[in-house]
């Protein structure tokens, strides 16, 4: 057996891999690169549940050519603490505040596209949504956004390409970092309510402060990203799940009620997440296979949340089923802390779609997935046509 997860003819279509591996190899060590690849549920489980022995702390993060820490790269006690720092934003009765916000976004960006009768769903809908709320937690201006969305697609992992693109992201990294470094000095000149006015609260020069500048900088970057490209990528994925399922499409316009769980398989069925990384602390095993100390460890979310095991017949996309456990968000200490916000803008954007593009569907042919990010499974672009309607006619559902 052989698994590469960057190779692009994987990432075109991993699911039938993914069954491989469950099958034939559930916890796997790759020959020539050294990391071990878990892909049943349980196993996955194991290692998200037991930070003490697969470690968050290698996942790399560099803010000029210096090693930080965030949410994402830290283990307990300090992970809880930098946790806390930003949980307070993504709490029930935070996030249900957000909500006609995000309606109203939501209505604006679909007034631009329904009388036309077709949109780009990723390009007009799926990344303004996400980027915007994420841009109004942080207190960035609005006319930013575009250059939210640039800045956090470099900063998840462009391709390496040719000397002149290597530039040009340098450049980007750099404009970014310069902006960023801009705002912070106006926020500890006059703060806000806002996250990055939170971070500047608790940085500082020196040990005695939880982040330094370098974590800073990182911790703002990983905001951006987790802000705004997971839920883009939920929102598409979902779309093209349930175009590409017309009966499930249709049993959810029948019955508006099953739209949370259509989120919760969405996210199952095609995880925007696939996997992260994680590094053996010492030497360990999982399923009966050895795990080298300081080994890395891929627990592929994407691959437990079809596992026939947990969600029989996994490999079909039912609104109906019962999607509880699923891991799309994690599970343990570092569960996605936006989880809410990604499930409320998911929910809000499908039923205003569903509500207002009537007798959607989508331009033949394969789709175009985003390939320059091996943990990421998200639509470059999703071209739609549907019966034009009028702008201006923002929906609810009945009762709703």
């Amino acid at each position: 057996m052989d698994f590469n997860p960057f190779d692009p003819a994987f990432r075109q279509d991993p699911y039938p891999k993914y069954a491989e591996l469950r099958r034939e190899a559930p916890v796997y060590r790759h020959p020539a690169m050294g990391f071990t690849a878990v892909s049943r549920y349980d196993g996955v489980v194991h290692v998200l549940m037991n930070p003490n022995l697969f470690s968050s702390k290698a996942i790399d993060l560099n803010i000029d050519g210096n090693p930080t820490r965030t949410v994402i790269n830290t283990d307990p006690p300090l992970h809880t603490s930098m946790r806390n720092l930003v949980n307070r934003a993504f709490t029930p009765r935070m996030v249900a505040e957000l909500e006609p916000r995000i309606r109203e976004i939501t209505a604006s960006l679909l007034d631009a596209v329904v009388e036309s009768g077709e949109t780009d769903l990723v390009r007009d809908l799926a990344i303004p949504l996400p980027v915007a709320i994420i841009a109004g937690l942080l207190g960035i201006d609005d006319d930013r956004h575009d250059d939210f969305k640039r800045w956090s697609t470099v900063f998840i992992g462009t391709a390496p390409g040719e000397d002149g693109e290597r530039a040009r992201q340098d450049q980007i990294f750099e404009e970014a970092r310069a902006y960023f470094r801009e705002v912070i000095d106006a926020r500890r000149r006059q703060p806000g309510s806002d996250l990055i006015s939170a971070l500047v609260a608790v940085s500082g020069d020196d040990e005695e402060h939880l982040l330094g500048p370098s974590d800073l900088l990182a911790f703002i970057a990983l905001l951006l990203v987790a802000g705004n490209e997971t839920t883009t990528n939920l929102i598409g994925n979902a779309v093209l799940a349930l175009l590409d399922h017309p009966e499930q499409l249709e049993m959810l316009r029948r019955d508006m009620s099953l739209l949370p769980n259509a989120v919760e398989e969405a996210l199952r069925y095609e995880s925007p997440v696939q996997n992260l990384f994680r590094t053996a602390t010492e030497d360990t095993e999982i399923g009966g296979v050895p795990v080298p100390k300081d080994s890395g460890v891929i627990p592929i979310y994407a691959s437990a949340n079809r596992d026939d095991a947990k969600f029989p017949d996994g490999d079909r996309f039912d609104i109906t089923r019962n999607t509880q456990g699923h891991v799309a968000f994690g599970h343990g200490v570092h569960f996605c802390l936006g989880a809410p916000l990604a499930r409320l803008e998911a929910k809000v954007a499908l039923e205003q779609v569903i509500l207002r593009m009537p007798g959607l569907r989508r331009e033949p042919g394969r789709p175009e997935w985003f390939m320059h990010a091996p943990f990421l499974r998200g639509l470059v672009t999703l071209r739609l046509s549907f019966a034009p309607t009028a702008a201006g006619a923002a929906t609810v559902p009945a009762g709703g």
